[in-house]
């Protein structure tokens, strides 16, 4: 069933801190109205963490609570052959990828909370498979963080291929912030680099590091739920959750440090200091930052001429405030915020389809389509 939602959806410009730029240099200016109408294609899912979209216009989306949906001639169908999921706090089934070349390869990855191996509780998972009808078949297993805990929190994960086809995903500190993130011998806090076979590119940061693990591209990451390609560049950008305060974007680069929990822009949930610094030599500065936090998720570039006033622009979904926010960019820096869609629900992913639609992940809501009404 196909629902239309019209929103009047006003483009305010919102209050924040910014490592690149002071706040007075983002743009104040009022933005007109502008109409929008959703359409929710693929209704009730309680969480749609991911979705792809495959040749034949169908649409695969993963349900946080360990179901993949294949939505097809207007009916959900449930695919068999997942492995086991782990469910506890932020775990669960999560992002779905499509190799580059899928058409030749028939290759999904897929990130999800993983019990295997040793000790309590679970960690984070990459793994690929391919689709046979109504289920999955040559499901591989890629990476497997460690060790397994029962902490519920900062498994992260997005997944992305480059231009060069190279796989990248994350995974969070997984509420062990004072060890993961800064210790390469450890998984938790890292964006990871991985051929599409899952093994170790030979040029990736740390493969002569005694012990550390091979696969990791980048470090001092606290939870990042978003991840995108740049268009033009092909750089790899993602968004992650800081405590109170401090949500960051960042470009993710060879062997860097992005610097948590030693520098951050937020303070503890009870509103404490955990750190008295912001910047230090030897550590990254976000591209841009948030305050308060907004609880960020998805992100995508915008390149369709479907949505010519936004085309160029970054859209991020954010949790707590349940809007869409689109970032104005300038020379990689952030000149304006605008919000979309406010109170239609937490949003959770967002994604350019190949027909050039924007679509939208949206917690109890499900998949929605974004059609631009007055551009």
């Amino acid at each position: 069933m196909k629902q239309f939602i019209s929103l009047l959806a006003v483009l305010s410009v919102c209050f924040c801190s910014c490592a690149q730029q002071e706040p007075s240099e983002i743009s104040a200016e009022t933005p007109k109205k502008v109409n929008y109408v959703t359409e929710v294609v693929i209704p009730e899912i309680s969480i749609p963490w991911g979705m792809e979209f495959l040749p034949d216009g169908s649409i695969l989306v993963t349900e946080k609570t360990g179901t993949l949906i294949h939505f097809k001639d207007g009916k959900k169908i449930t695919i068999k052959g997942l492995p086991e999921i782990y469910l506890r706090g932020q775990g669960g089934l999560m992002d779905i990828k499509l190799h580059p070349n899928y058409e030749e390869t028939g290759w999904i990855y897929f990130s999800h909370a993983s019990a295997e191996g040793e000790g309590d509780g679970g960690n984070t998972a990459i793994i690929r498979a391919k689709l046979n009808e109504n289920s999955l078949t040559n499901v591989e297993q890629l990476y497997k963080g460690v060790p397994n805990t029962k902490k519920g929190q900062h498994f992260g994960s997005r997944i992305e291929f480059d231009k060069e086809g190279y796989l990248y995903f994350s995974i969070g500190d997984r509420g062990n912030r004072d060890v993961n993130p800064q210790d390469i011998t450890r998984d938790g806090g890292k964006i990871y680099r991985l051929n599409a076979d899952g093994s170790i590119p030979i040029d990736n940061p740390f493969v002569n590091n005694e012990g550390a693990k091979q696969a990791i591209f980048s470090y001092g990451h606290r939870n990042p739920q978003g991840m995108a390609m740049h268009p033009k560049t092909g750089a790899i950008w993602v968004n992650e959750h800081g405590p109170k305060g401090g949500d960051e974007i960042n470009i993710v680069a060879k062997g860097k440090n992005f610097g948590w929990p030693v520098i951050s822009y937020g303070v503890n949930y009870s509103g404490t200091t955990f750190t008295e610094i912001t910047e230090k030599e030897g550590m990254e500065q976000p591209l841009f930052y948030w305050v308060p936090s907004i609880a960020p998720s998805g992100m995508a570039f915008v390149t369709s001429n479907n949505y010519k006033s936004w085309k160029n622009s970054v859209l991020v979904g954010s949790l707590k405030f349940q809007y869409l926010e689109r970032l104005v960019l300038k020379n990689n820096k952030v000149v304006k915020r605008e919000k979309l869609f406010e109170g239609l629900g937490r949003f959770r992913n967002i994604k350019q389809a190949p027909n050039g639609y924007l679509y939208a992940g949206v917690e109890g809501v499900g998949i929605v389509k974004i059609v631009p009404d007055s551009f």
